[in-house]
Order: structure tokens, then sequence, then C-alpha cells
């Protein structure tokens, strides 16, 4: 179940990416579901995902703070 969890959270990012504010609440919700190696996975996912979308970088900080 964990597992689907993880990649449940991948898509609901992906899906609310065009808007930072939103992408920033679904991200600190991810993070505090999330086991802590899954969390260690998503930043990954995370850094690709953002490479191309300036405006996201500023939600990485969810990430950096757990």
């Amino acid at each position: 179940m964990p597992r689907a969890m993880f990649e449940y959270t991948k898509v609901v990012l992906q899906k609310v990416s065009f808007n930072a504010e939103l992408f920033c609440k679904e991200l600190e919700k991810a993070v505090k579901r999330l086991l802590p190696y899954e969390v260690k996975e998503l930043e990954i996912w995370l850094r690709k995902f953002t490479a191309n979308k300036p405006e996201l970088y500023v939600c990485m900080a969810v990430v950096n703070k757990n």
C-alpha cells in the first residue's frame, strides 16, 4: 500500500504543477504521509521534475526542511 501512495503523490503533483501554491500544499501533505525513505525518493523525483520549472523551486524547501 505505501508504494501506491508514493505513485499517487507523483500523479497529484504532476496535475497541480501549473500552480506553485497548490504544488507546495500538496507537497507538504505528501511529506507528512509518506515514509522517510519515500520522502527521499520523492526528493530525487522532484529534482528531475522541476528541472525545467523554476517557479516550483521554492517548494523544494518543504522537502529539505524535513
